[in-house]
């Protein structure tokens, strides 16, 4: 899976719980409302991290995948 090329990027590979989320919260700040942030993590527990984050904060996730090397790549949409 490839993010789009205007999607903001955010590197949180090798941060345990909670700091993917709390970074991503903070990385969204900077996203447009309805933009994308495509967020890459190796934590095996972001998966449900994210679909929790985004049932509380009204994002959406878009699509999520692991990608090769144990690393997982999650696409929000910002609400809005």
């Amino acid at each position: 899976m490839s993010g789009a090329a205007d999607d903001t990027i955010l590197d949180a590979t090798g941060l345990l719980c909670p700091l993917p989320v709390l970074k991503a919260r903070r990385a969204l700040r900077t996203v447009a409302p309805g933009g994308i942030l495509c967020v890459l993590a190796t934590d095996p527990g972001a998966a449900k991290d994210f679909e929790h984050f985004c049932a509380t904060t009204g994002c959406r996730l878009v699509e999520w995948s692991e990608e090769a090397g144990g690393v997982f790549r999650f696409r929000l949409q910002k609400p809005g």
